[in-house]
């Protein structure tokens, strides 16, 4: 463990300025590197496939992840809150980040092969409904997102933060044009969450099909008209009157709820 007491020392140059260098990771430039924030985000993090590239943090929070961080070949830089605070570029009350550089995207064929729930998403470019929607995969047994036409980035800080570093534990492959989607989805019933007719409610889905793929796109303008072609069934959640839809997060974790074949529902 290294002692950090300027915020421009340049073995911590991966956590400066953290609102402006990272604010958009896979645009030009950004640094390109996964950012985790807090202990629990760090401590998945650490047990991903991302490889770490440096721990920085305050020494009570470094404390909490002494186990986690125990024989690692990366180095961990201890420093004050107010160092902290004027390296990244903004107050950081978790007290410890990590930066990791980014792992390659597991090959569609064999993941999807082993799937029985897969999340695809289109258009979902907020980054913080992002981090929710792998969040809910991760606590509902999904297992792959893809990831459509326009969707953001999952790595980004944001996005991993809301995730709680879920977003490096729940597969995820870029699939960005609906002939390669649709060629991955062969062999799953293709859901697309739909608010209108001709949509049925959830409650009409077989939930015990062996592959089951739910499709949603953003909030507002919704799926796009080749999205909806390539589902089998459009489905809905029942709403109370006045109400016409959900965050999409939000959507998402009820209709995963009601899909999982060991779970009785009704909607």
């Amino acid at each position: 463990m290294h002692e950090v007491t300027d915020p421009a020392d340049p073995r911590i140059a991966d956590f400066r300025d953290l609102t402006n260098a990272d604010r958009r990771p896979d645009r030009p430039g950004g640094k390109g590197l996964v950012i985790a924030e807090g202990v629990p985000v760090v401590r998945r993090l650490l047990a991903s496939p991302y490889p770490p590239r440096a721990v920085l943090g305050v020494p009570a929070r470094l404390a909490e992840l002494a186990a986690d961080l125990a024989g690692g070949s990366f180095p961990v830089y201890a420093t004050s809150s107010d160092v902290l605070a004027r390296t990244v570029g903004f107050h950081l009350n978790r007290g410890v980040l990590a930066a990791a550089d980014r792992a390659p995207e597991p090959p569609p064929g064999p993941l999807l092969a082993a799937a029985g729930r897969v999340l695809v998403l289109e258009g979902v470019n907020d980054h913080e409904n992002l981090g929710a929607l792998f969040r809910n995969a991760a606590g509902l047994g999904v297992d792959a997102v893809l990831l459509g036409p326009r969707c953001a980035d999952p790595l980004y800080r944001r996005s991993v933060r809301v995730s709680m570093g879920h977003v490096l534990r729940v597969p995820f492959v870029r699939l960005p044009s609906w002939p390669e989607l649709r060629a991955a989805l062969a062999g799953f019933a293709v859901l697309a969450l739909a608010p209108h007719p001709p949509s049925v409610p959830l409650s009409t889905v077989d939930r015990s099909a062996p592959k089951l793929a739910l499709l949603l796109g953003a909030e507002g303008p919704g799926l796009t008209a080749e999205a909806l072609a390539a589902a089998d069934t459009r489905v809905r959640i029942p709403m109370a009157a006045g109400v016409d839809s959900l965050n999409v997060a939000t959507a998402a974790a009820i209709a995963l709820y009601h899909l999982r074949p060991d779970e009785p529902g009704e909607l």
